[in-house]
This record gives C-alpha cells, structure tokens and sequence, in this order.
C-alpha cells in the first residue's frame, strides 16, 4: 500500500510521462501541481517507488519511467475517468447521433470516433454470430435460377446472400419457403440451421429438394463467416515515438494483418466491462510491447460486439477509459 506522497509522485510521473515520452526526473517535479516537496524529498519517493517496481530507471537519463506495475497501480487507483472537453463531448454525440440502418453501422461509427477522440489505433468486431436469434428470414426471387437470402438477427446483425439453384424456381416456391424457413427458425438460435434437412421438408411441398439442400447450405455458409473486424487510425500509431522502433513497428503491422490476433485480443475481458491489458498481462506474445483497452457496447440491451484500441504502454489511459465510457453510456442510452 502507498502513502498519499508516494501515490501524489507515482501519479505525476506517469501523467509526465505520459506527455512528454520522456524519462521524469526529480526537478521536473517540484513544479508540479499538488506536489509541494522539496528535488529530494520527490528524489527519495521515487527511489522507494523504484525499489518497490512501480518505477524503472533507464540507462540514457537518471530520470525514471513508469514500469507495467506502476501503469497498474495508476489505472486501478489513480486514474482520472472525466478527461474529456465539451468540445470532444458534443463531437461524440454528434457522431454518434447519426441514424443508422445496421448494427455494422453503428460499430463503424463509435469504431472510427474513438479513435478520431483518442488518436489511437482501434479496431472493433461485432457481436458472436451463435449467441444470436434469429429474427426473420426473408427471400426474394432474382431470376429462374438465383434468389437473395436476407436474414435479421435480434442483434440488428443482417446477412445477405446470393443463392442458386440447378433447376427453375418461381414466385410461388419462394412464398413457401418463407412462411416454411420463418416458421421454423424464428425466434431461434442462428445454430439451429444446422437441423438435419429433413425438418425443412413438408410432404405437401411440390418441388424437389434440390431447391431447398442449397439454401440451407447457403444460409450455413454465410452465418458461419467470421465477423468483419474494423480498423481505424492504424496510420495515427507511427507518429507515436514507440514506434520508431522498427521491431515494435513491424510487431504492430503484424498484429493487425493477423485477424485470429485481433479477434482474441477482443473477445478477451468481462461483458460491459472496460477491460485494461497493460504488456505482460496480454495472453498474446505478439501484444506484449503494447497495452489493449476493451470494451463491449449495447444498445437497448443487444449485443453489439467488442471495440478495442491498441497503443504503446504508454497511452493515455485517462483520455481512452474517459472517451470509451462516455461512448458506452450513449450507446446504452440510444432507442
């Protein structure tokens, strides 16, 4: 446990830190506000703080850095969650404000917003396409031999899916397979097109299940499609004094280009819950330079996936937990 002095200099090292991507030495210091110590009274602080591994020294400055532990302890217990202006306040609402037709929409919207706000990499997925219910299928004739497949899940997710078939179809089969697909899947878990094909077939049905076997393949195929991830800002990364590095910069291009990455990396953490992986604590070796923050959103109590920004240990995590909560509350307050 810190004192209140030992939190008060831990604090303004890595808001310094932070800011200036340089190592933080005592003179620096006794400027800061809330901070009314003498260079050596901070000098012994931060000597305690190094020895209990919430600081490292570097070998080019007798300044310090803060180590993973110290960004821990910061965002656990000393983080402040209203950095956020009026001016950036009225810009998220007025983005977010736009109406949408789709839940991808919607993702894509907060996705690129945050990362407008933050100035970081983020990147969002949607909602895991199993946990979702079906909500209505519709068909609709294109051709003798093509129809479109549109499917709504009670997520807002839609599908859309070009079908064709071997032999004519017309109007009149396409109005019972979807009083037929609806009756049987409405209201059901997406999983429950895997049914033997059996359970689609009525004895009555005058059309040869060579009509049917390719829509149920069909609607298989394109529900079992990974969801799309979104990225924004990836280039805002490169400005960032980590990233010269070449091997950190390469790591990061690697990380995006790898969607099995990208999709652990979100579908890690607690549902609601803003989730901080500082380094080490990230499951991936590919993350271990880089801190993630997580977050899953909702509107009106659906599922509408995961958004994630990726940035050096270094972020700002004040600016990003301040921005992702506020995108949250509005996303949970829109009808």
């Amino acid at each position: 446990m810190l004192d209140n002095r030992k939190k008060k200099v831990l604090q303004a090292i890595v808001e310094e830190y932070i800011n200036t991507a340089q190592p933080v030495g005592s003179n620096s210091l006794t400027k800061h506000e809330g901070l009314n110590c003498s260079s050596a009274t901070i000098r012994n602080e931060m000597a305690d703080l190094e020895k209990a591994g919430f600081l490292d020294k570097t070998h080019t400055s007798s300044g310090r850095i803060p180590s993973e532990k110290g960004y821990r302890y910061y965002v656990d217990e000393l983080l402040n969650d209203k950095d956020i202006s009026i001016e950036e306040i009225k810009y998220i609402s007025s983005k977010l404000e736009t109406k949408v037709n789709e839940i991808e929409e919607l993702t894509k919207i907060a996705t690129n917003t945050i990362s407008e706000v933050t100035h970081y990499t983020t990147v969002s997925i949607g909602p895991k396409t199993e946990s979702q219910l079906i909500e209505e299928i519709k068909f609709v004739l294109l051709g003798t031999r093509m129809m479109m497949a549109v499917i709504l899940t009670d997520a807002g997710l839609i599908k859309e899916t070009i079908i064709k078939f071997d032999e004519d179809v017309n109007q009149k089969q396409i109005e019972t397979m979807n009083y037929m697909f609806n009756n049987k899947l409405k209201n059901q878990p997406i999983e429950t097109i895997n049914r033997p094909l059996e359970e689609y077939l009525y004895d009555e049905m005058t059309y040869s299940v060579n009509v049917i076997k390719p829509v149920i393949e069909q609607l298989k195929k394109v529900l079992e499609e990974e969801n799309q991830i979104y990225l924004e800002g990836a280039n805002k990364s490169f400005d960032l004094p980590e990233f010269n590095s070449l091997q950190v910069a390469k790591n990061f291009i690697n990380i995006l280009d790898t969607k099995e990455v990208v999709t652990d990396m979100l579908n890690s953490g607690f549902a609601e819950d803003i989730n901080i992986y500082i380094g080490e604590e990230n499951e991936k070796e590919e993350l271990k330079d880089f801190s993630v923050v997580t977050f899953k959103h909702k509107v009106n109590g659906k599922d509408l996936g995961t958004i994630g920004i990726i940035g050096p240990k270094r972020m700002d995590y004040s600016k990003v937990v301040s921005v992702m909560k506020y995108i949250n509350k509005k996303l949970k307050d829109m009808n």
